[in-house]
């Protein structure tokens, strides 16, 4: 049974106290800095556990320390429906980013508490560690540990940004059985999990363009990714060495630049595909290169994204086969480090037309939307489960303390979301 008005708005009530306490607690004076693995996320964990016991959820800690808040279903042998998100921020981003989902789902399961019902199988809410790859180059660690596919190599090779100790360490140090962690497999298997669902802010510019308050994510775009590839030349004299003998990095990635751009414009433009192309950490050696000086060395990253896997092979392989030969014909070299990426993962379309009929009857304006940026819905997506997300709208982007997600917007996301966990036994499969 769906919960009436009156107890959605006494959930809210628990959402808004928090997000603005935990906002309080994690400012920085900048932005809201809440490090994975970090004072910061546990202190949004901390306050968040509070909350949920003081709504009468059973709370299990998993061993990557994800927290997991339970209320029961009407039914227990039904498999669980798990709502989730992290709580973890950039450094100075903005207090919105995945924190706003996981105080939507709290939101929620209290708004089932205050009414004295329960939803017909047992609902999950989760606070999933370190989502951020901002912390450890490696993202969504704590679903990755959870579902079993989490790249052992990056325990001890990722360090975090601001310590420079490794991922194992800070996971350690926090609480973590990092050893079951090292030895590999699911925390829990996918298999017995009904479906999972996600509201976050949307990261980009749609619903602001479209006016609308909410996003029914259609699919999360897969990526191929460097994060440092140096292209090296040869140092010399800028009024003296000519064009024709000059091994000059910049002007050796500029031209890469340029002529992915083009490769971009093609696949968009003519052919009608998806694709977005960052190259960024653009720069020279500043103890090195100067006014007089031709720049022999150039240190950037490349990010491509895409929802289609033959794309995100084509980009790759486009932007080696370009570095070969500018390196031939300019004199230069690039090397660099391996390539990682993730693929598309496609969002359950019997959950999609769920939302879809949810909006519809709760009037709610919304329409269907992709996701660019990564989520742990597409990790769950990806070891098998069902999976949805709601966007809701955030002016100004996120990943910054200027994230401008209104109150409203997330009332509706809210609504949505109540009105999903009720319903969702509804939902068909194709």
């Amino acid at each position: 049974m769906l919960p009436g008005q009156s107890s959605i708005d006494a959930g809210l009530v628990v959402a808004r106290r928090l997000l603005d306490a935990i906002g309080t607690k994690t400012f920085d004076g900048v932005g809201f800095t809440r490090a994975a693995y970090g004072e910061g996320e546990q202190c949004a964990h901390d306050m968040i556990a509070a909350s949920a016991r003081d709504l009468g959820l059973a709370i299990r800690i998993d061993e990557a320390l994800n927290m997991t808040m339970t209320l029961q279903g009407e039914d227990p042998a039904l498999s669980p429906l798990i709502i989730g998100s992290h709580a973890d921020a950039v450094p100075q981003g903005g207090n919105f980013d995945g924190l706003a989902g996981i105080l939507a789902g709290l939101a929620c399961l209290a708004a089932f508490r205050d009414a004295g019902n329960r939803p017909r199988r047992t609902v999950e809410l989760m606070a999933i560690r370190a989502e951020e790859s901002a912390w450890f180059g490696a993202q969504h660690v704590g679903s990755r540990a959870l579902l079993g596919t989490l790249d052992q190599r990056i325990l001890d090779d990722a360090k975090r940004v601001d310590t420079g100790r490794s991922l194992a360490d800070h996971m350690k140090e926090a609480g973590a059985d990092i050893q079951r962690i090292r030895a590999g497999g699911a925390l829990r298997d996918p298999r017995a999990i009904h479906g999972y669902v996600e509201l976050h802010i949307e990261q980009g510019p749609l619903l602001v363009a479209s006016s609308l308050p909410i996003g029914i994510v259609t699919g999360i775009r897969g990526n191929r990714r460097c994060r440092k590839i140096v292209c090296k030349g040869e140092y010399a004299h800028s009024g003296t060495a000519p064009r024709k003998l000059r091994h000059d990095a910049v002007f050796a990635v500029s031209e890469l630049v340029t002529r992915m751009d083009e490769l971009w414009r093609v696949i968009e433009d003519d052919e009608g595909g998806d694709l977005v192309l960052t190259f960024g950490r653009f720069m020279t050696d500043p103890a090195a290169h100067a006014v007089t000086t031709v720049p022999g060395e150039v240190e950037f990253c490349f990010d491509a994204r895409s929802h289609s896997t033959d794309t995100l092979a084509r980009v790759e392989h486009a932007l080696v086969a370009a570095m070969n030969e500018i390196a031939v014909r300019r004199g230069v070299t690039f090397s660099c480090d391996p390539f990682t990426g993730d693929a598309p993962a496609a969002m359950d379309r019997g959950f999609q037309e769920l939302l879809r009929r949810g909006c519809e009857e709760s009037s709610i304006p919304a329409m269907p939307i992709a996701s660019g940026a990564g989520h742990d819905a597409g990790d769950f997506a990806a070891a098998g489960v069902p999976s949805a997300m709601i966007f809701v709208r955030n002016d100004k982007g996120s990943h910054n303390p200027a994230e401008a997600m209104e109150f409203d917007d997330f009332v509706q996301g809210v609504r949505l979301l109540t009105w999903f966990v009720a319903n969702e036994y509804k939902a068909s499969r194709p």
